[in-house]
């Protein structure tokens, strides 16, 4: 039988890439969006796509029922990926900004598993693929919010994943560092929603760096790496017979979760400050 995937976040990036090259390998995709023009694109790029916004509990359940229906109530697989960022200092981000930021990026995520695990419990067996980050395994300065929902999904996925052992479901994190995508440009709407950095403490570091960071990028990132290289960890997520708990993904993770797990913080702390 064909095997099926849920794939979140599919409009562009990491989503979009896996989505396309997994029903190349044969896989039964159901590529979401929060966007029904975004989930019309893809349909017309021969997708089967439907509407999935993670802080809409009724499209969470709709897309669901949807997808059990077409599949005969079965489901092999989800890749957790739909996620955005509000770039700026910690001190300035409002308390509402956090909690709409852990709505997409932690909540959601959560309440999708809920509704799968069922279906993978009662088939026997199932992969769920969590999008974290290298900003799971050590935070970096002006990125406070995004971190924060990161280091939230690392725990609550080793979690997950110890209270599953023995049932066939596996929980598969999968941490990249840069890869191209529209992470930047899809964060500015929130950064403008959000920071008000003009009466920031921090005013002279926006004007000096991050404004031109955030709006006037022409460069990759040192390391930066196309969507490809995350979606050949999602196919070991999902294909390989014992998956691993975590795949890294580009030289950033690997250095900084090795320096992670090397250096006491003091030091780590001299290190991340610099980047």
């Amino acid at each position: 039988m064909m095997r099926s995937v849920l794939i979140t976040g599919c409009s562009s990036g990491i989503g979009y890439h896996a989505a396309h090259t997994l029903a190349k390998r044969g896989w039964q995709v159901f590529a979401t969006c929060r966007k029904a023009d975004d989930c019309a694109r893809l349909r017309s790029e021969g997708l089967t796509s439907l509407v999935l916004d993670y802080t809409d509990h009724a499209t969470i359940h709709a897309a669901l029922a949807q997808i059990l229906d077409t599949t005969g109530g079965t489901l092999d697989a989800v890749f957790n990926n739909g996620a955005f960022a509000i770039p700026g200092a910690t001190e300035d981000l409002p308390t509402d900004a956090l909690r709409s930021i852990f709505e997409t990026n932690l909540f959601g995520w959560h309440e999708l598993t809920r509704a799968v695990l069922p279906v993978m419990r009662a088939q026997g067996h199932g992969r769920i693929l969590q999008n974290s980050s290298v900003l799971g395994l050590a935070g970096l300065k002006w990125r406070g919010a995004y971190v924060a929902t990161k280091f939230a999904l690392e725990g609550l996925s080793d979690v997950l994943r110890l209270e599953l052992a023995g049932t066939g479901i596996h929980v598969v994190l999968i941490e990249p560092g840069p890869v191209t995508s529209r992470i930047r440009e899809n964060s500015i709407p929130h950064f403008e929603r959000w920071i008000d950095w003009e009466n920031s403490a921090r005013a002279q570091h926006y004007r000096d760096s991050l404004l031109a960071r955030l709006y006037d990028k022409t460069h990759p990132d040192f390391f930066e790496l196309p969507p490809d290289a995350v979606t050949r960890r999602v196919i070991a997520g999902l294909e390989s017979r014992r998956p691993r708990a975590r795949y890294y993904v580009t030289t950033p993770t690997y250095i900084l979760g090795g320096l992670r797990r090397v250096l006491p913080t003091r030091l780590l702390d001299l290190v991340l400050g610099k980047l």
